[in-house]
């Protein structure tokens, strides 16, 4: 299997390559130059298997050149003791057609764990098997979760140094603190004065600016990006898809052959690609809900075909989702409109300059068929949090609950009843001041996020994850502020590039 970029600038590129480059020079991202199909007797082997084993069968087919073993050491790494569930990525069921599969039961309590756990594994070995002298610089923008994977998966690796860049004002305060108390000796955050999508365009100009990356050159350093335009952070998403469908089957709630409806909240469209390059090789999926807060740009752009940036930025209580360029949908309109770079090209070009662009309607029919849009406001997230603990006992995240209430939406307006896999992103607990809110009302009022942890464990009966608990008596260990121009001047004085 080799890789190419998006936009026609990078041709017959190994994985390894791929994975340490991060993103193409081109500012293009990296997909598979073929498609890759499996039949229901592949989906069938998966059923008796660990999850380990799942992901060492999908991953070979597109790793290739990543032998047996080197993937095992990777896979059995990544996915062992720091998570709290044998399973990895458990299914919850609230009722016969409905299941919830737990993402965060990794040691930063959210999905970016399910990667973020072994991308460094790959980017080790990528160095390796490429030859790769330099030192490799990973560059991390982040809306909350990836962020804190990402320094915990990298610290301390050799051969790496990691910066993450997260909006200052825009993270939970337990994200935040997450971060800021980050130990290791290659690790360093910033905080932007803006906004996610300042953060995110400023680290894509700081990976395209050729200047950069020769003065980097000269001191034994070299880029790569921890983010989902990473394929070695996307990759073992699409692992989660398959898990979740062999379990059904191993469960008896579905048979062979049945087709299956995914839910995602996202805000990079990462997660939800993932869900698509399953069903692309061959995973029997119905529609990909793709459910957003109110900065709904991916909702308006499913139903239209615009994708238009240029609108009011909410600060919202699924803040992991408050983003208005969506970075992984480059991948798809690549997928979908024929792998024509020229297209992509142009409507990137015309999103950074104009704000906005528009797909063609061949793309457009196609993307419809497969993805259903929808939205929800707090208000609605906090409702349906309280509802669902109400009905079935069950604690959602905010993000979750923003996926659920988007389903319910769905359901009323197709009345579609196939099985569905509601995907939880994150822990209640990581996002626990609105959610004791929804769950304690006014007992919350004038309580620190630490308080009101205890609180939400005492109500619900769930353990306060160790990732989470005592986190606000650590040592703060970084406080650099930098504005949304200044990120690569603040981070070439970090890594003494002005010399």
């Amino acid at each position: 299997m080799r890789y190419e970029s998006t936009r026609g600038g990078l041709t017959n590129i190994s994985s390894a390559e791929a994975i340490k480059m991060g993103i193409a020079p081109d500012g293009g991202l990296f997909v598979p130059d073929k498609k890759v199909s499996i039949d229901l007797s592949f989906i069938e082997g998966l059923v008796k298997d660990t999850y380990q084993q799942r992901a060492q069968k999908i991953l070979s087919l597109f790793l290739t050149d990543f032998d047996k073993v080197e993937l095992h050491d990777c896979i059995n790494k990544a996915y062992c003791s720091q998570f709290s569930a044998k399973e990895i990525a458990p299914l919850k069921q609230l009722h016969d057609k409905l299941h919830i599969m737990e993402l965060w039961h990794g040691p930063t309590c959210a999905f970016k764990d399910m990667a973020l756990q072994i991308l460094p594994h790959f980017m080790v070995k990528a160095i390796e098997k490429t030859g790769e002298k330099a030192e490799i610089v990973i560059l991390v923008a982040t809306s909350g979760d990836t962020g804190k994977a990402a320094l915990e998966g990298f610290a301390d690796v050799d051969g790496t140094k990691i910066i993450v860049f997260y909006p200052n004002g825009g993270v939970s305060e337990i994200q935040k603190l997450q971060m800021v108390t980050q130990s290791g000796n290659n690790v360093s955050t910033i905080a932007v004065n803006g906004n996610f999508d300042d953060t995110q365009t400023g680290v894509k100009e700081i990976f395209t600016d050729n200047a950069l990356s020769n003065a980097m050159r000269e001191k034994g350093l070299a880029f790569s990006s921890a983010n989902s335009i990473n394929w070695g952070r996307l990759v073992p998403q699409i692992v989660y898809y398959f898990s979740a469908y062999a379990d059904l089957l191993k469960d008896n709630t579905i048979n062979l052959g049945d087709k299956i409806n995914f839910v995602v909240p996202t805000g990079n469209f990462g997660n939800i690609l993932a869900a698509w390059y399953a069903m692309d090789m061959g995973l029997p999926v119905n529609r990909l809900i793709c459910a957003s807060n109110e900065n709904n740009v991916l909702t308006d752009f499913i139903i239209n075909g615009v994708y238009d940036r240029r609108r009011q930025f909410f600060k919202t209580l699924s803040p992991s989702m408050d983003i208005l360029i969506s970075s992984n949908l480059e991948r798809l309109l690549y997928e979908l409109s024929g792998r024509n770079s020229n297209f992509v090209r142009t409507w990137m070009n015309d999103l950074s300059e104009k704000g906005e662009y528009s797909v063609d309607e061949a793309t457009k029919e196609l993307i419809q068929q497969v993805f259903w849009g929808g939205y929800s406001n707090d208000e609605e997230t906090i409702t349906c949090i309280q509802s669902i603990y109400d009905d079935c006992g069950y604690v959602m995240d905010t993000h979750t609950a923003v996926a659920m209430d988007v389903y319910d939406k769905y359901v009323i307006y197709t009345g579609d009843l196939t099985p569905t896999v509601i995907v939880s992103t994150a822990s209640p607990f990581k996002f626990n001041n609105s959610v004791s809110k929804a769950l304690l009302g006014d007992k919350t009022e004038g309580l620190n996020e630490f308080e009101l942890l205890n609180m939400l464990s005492e109500k619900t009966g769930w353990d306060i994850p160790k990732g989470l608990k005592d986190l606000d008596k650590k040592q703060i260990l970084h406080r650099t502020v930098c504005e949304k121009n200044e990120m690569s001047k603040t981070m070439r004085k970090m890594l003494n590039l002005n010399d």
